[in-house]
C-alpha cells in the first residue's frame, strides 16, 4: 500500500511557482507520517491541434486523476493571470467532474499559492479564485494564520489566504525568506491536518 501523500500540484511558466512548490512540498516531508507529491499540469493551446508531449522535457510530471483521487491532502499553485489562476490549471480541474460525482476529494484538506509580476497584481483574487473548485469539490481549506510572524514582517509577497510571491516584471527576483518560510510553513500545516484527519475523520465535524 502506497504511504499517504500531499500532492502539490501547480502550472509555471517562468519557474517561480515551480520554486515555491518545491518549498512547499519540503514543508511536508518534515510532517512524519506523509510524504509529498509534485505535480503539473501541460500548457494549453488556442490552436486546437496542438498537443503536449505525454512526458514534459523537464521539472515535475503531469498530474493524472489518480494522482488527484488518491492524495491525502491537495495544495494548488497557479501564477496570477489577470486577478485569476492560469488557463492550463483551471483547465485541469474543469476536468475532474467525475471527481466531485464520486466524492473522492470531500473533507481532504486544501491550500493555495501563487505568484505576479507585480505586487499589487491580482495576487488575493487568484488564491480565492483558486479555492472556489476545491470547495465545490467539499475540501477543507486553510490558509496561513497571524501568528506566522512573516505575515506582519513581509514586504514583498505573502497573505493569510496562502503563500505568494512577487516577481518582478522579468521574473527574476528570488523568492525571499519571508515567502519562503510562509511556502514550508503551508507545507507542515496542510501535512500536519491531512494525517490528524487520516487518523480521526470525525475531526472534521
Amino acid at each position: 500500500m502506497e504511504p499517504p501523500y500531499v500532492l502539490v500540484l501547480y502550472y509555471s511558466r517562468h519557474g517561480a511557482t515551480a520554486e515555491m512548490a518545491r518549498l512547499i512540498a519540503r514543508g511536508i516531508e518534515q510532517v512524519a507520517g506523509i510524504e509529498a507529491r509534485i505535480r503539473t499540469v501541460p500548457a494549453v493551446s488556442p490552436r486546437s491541434e496542438a498537443t503536449e508531449p505525454a512526458i514534459p522535457a523537464e521539472g515535475a510530471v503531469y498530474c493524472s486523476e489518480a494522482d488527484l483521487r488518491d492524495c491525502a491532502g491537495l495544495v494548488l499553485g497557479s501564477p496570477t493571470r489577470f486577478g485569476n489562476m492560469a488557463a492550463p490549471l483551471k483547465y485541469f480541474l474543469d476536468s475532474t467532474g467525475g471527481l466531485w460525482v464520486s466524492g473522492a476529494l470531500i473533507d481532504k484538506p486544501a491550500a493555495v499559492f501563487t505568484s505576479s509580476s507585480s505586487l499589487h497584481g491580482g495576487q488575493e483574487s487568484t488564491l480565492l479564485s483558486m479555492m472556489n473548485p476545491l470547495l465545490h469539490h467539499g475540501m477543507v481549506i486553510c490558509g496561513l494564520p497571524y501568528t506566522l510572524p512573516e505575515l506582519n514582517s513581509t514586504r514583498s509577497g505573502g497573505t493569510p489566504y496562502g503563500p505568494s510571491h512577487h516577481a518582478g516584471t522579468d521574473s527574476d527576483y528570488p523568492v525571499t525568506d519571508a515567502e519562503s518560510g510562509l511556502c514550508l510553513a503551508l507545507g507542515r500545516r496542510v501535512a500536519e491536518l491531512a494525517v490528524r484527519l487520516r487518523s480521526d475523520p470525525r475531526q472534521i465535524n
